[in-house]
């Protein structure tokens, strides 16, 4: 009996995983609009459990600012008016003062500092998949192979971690965070990534050592945001995010490595790819 549960199981997870992932292909593949579309649907259903986790926790943030903070954010990154960042979080940010100062309740302070976080965390974190995606340069006509390699990266990174960690695991990683994560298995996570971005790098002609700095950082915070997530649910004693994925919890359990891997990509991406700037500035100290 229990072993048909356990195969039911892994059929729902892996039947919500080809799914969300064929999703995902089609949008970034697409651009524009669709790809807007689906981060639009993933930032709410994330924002909505974020609230709920911090609730159970005993702070209350606004998930209206929140989510509305966002859709402006998500206007501001789909017409790549990166200029216009700094204004909005501004406004942002007084808006969630406003709502705490009029409408809000105890603990003041922290309702203000999870509000802000949420739209930072649940919103303008992955809206700059966007902006990697809309990137070009001389040599690229668009960021779409450095999306691929990000994915790629990622997902051999959780590939990697879960085989070496089950084969060579003894060292805990974050014990008090998540206890089952192991200093061997994320090694095994960071050698399939960098592999994984090499590989991807080659087919879009990268250099090779871009490919592999682009894949270490990948799966460097690719586990961080493992671990954050996993911080947060643990701090307010929740065991998943949501129960919107059948097999995988909710959305943020199942993007948490995505979240601060994208703007790593993007800035990565920006000044270091598809613009020699910062490069050529420190060439010049030299």
């Amino acid at each position: 009996m229990d072993e048909t549960k356990g195969l039911n199981k892994n059929a729902t997870r892996m039947l919500t995983g080809f799914i969300m992932g064929t999703i995902a292909m089609v949008c970034i593949m697409l651009g524009g609009i669709p790809l807007l579309l689906m981060l639009a649907v993933i930032i709410f259903f994330a924002s909505k459990e974020y609230v709920k986790i911090l609730e159970h926790k005993g702070f209350y943030p606004s998930l209206k600012i929140i989510l509305a903070s966002e859709a402006l954010l998500a206007v501001i990154t789909y017409f790549d008016r990166t200029d216009l960042v700094a204004g909005a979080l501004t406004l942002c940010t007084f808006a969630a003062f406003m709502w705490v100062l009029f409408r809000g309740r105890q603990p003041y302070i922290a309702n203000v500092a999870t509000t802000l976080l949420g739209f930072v965390y649940c919103g303008y974190f992955p809206l700059q998949l966007q902006l990697l995606r809309d990137s070009s340069s001389v040599e690229f006509h668009d960021g779409l192979g450095f999306v691929v390699m990000m994915f790629t990266a990622i997902l051999l990174t959780d590939v990697g971690c879960y085989y070496a960690g089950t084969k060579f695991g003894k060292h805990k990683l974050a014990p008090v965070v998540s206890p089952n994560k192991t200093i061997e298995g994320s090694i095994g996570g960071m050698i399939s990534a960098i592999i994984g971005a090499c590989i991807v790098g080659h087919v879009i002609g990268v250099e090779w050592y871009m490919s592999a700095i682009a894949g270490l950082l990948c799966t460097i915070f690719a586990q961080i945001g493992d671990l954050c997530e996993s911080l947060i649910k643990r701090d307010a004693g929740v065991k998943d995010s949501g129960n919107s994925l059948p097999g995988h919890g909710g959305f943020l359990d199942r993007c948490d490595s995505f979240i601060f891997t994208i703007p790593v990509m993007y800035y990565f991406c920006k000044y270091f790819i598809f613009s020699h700037d910062i490069v050529n500035y420190f060439k010049g100290l030299f």
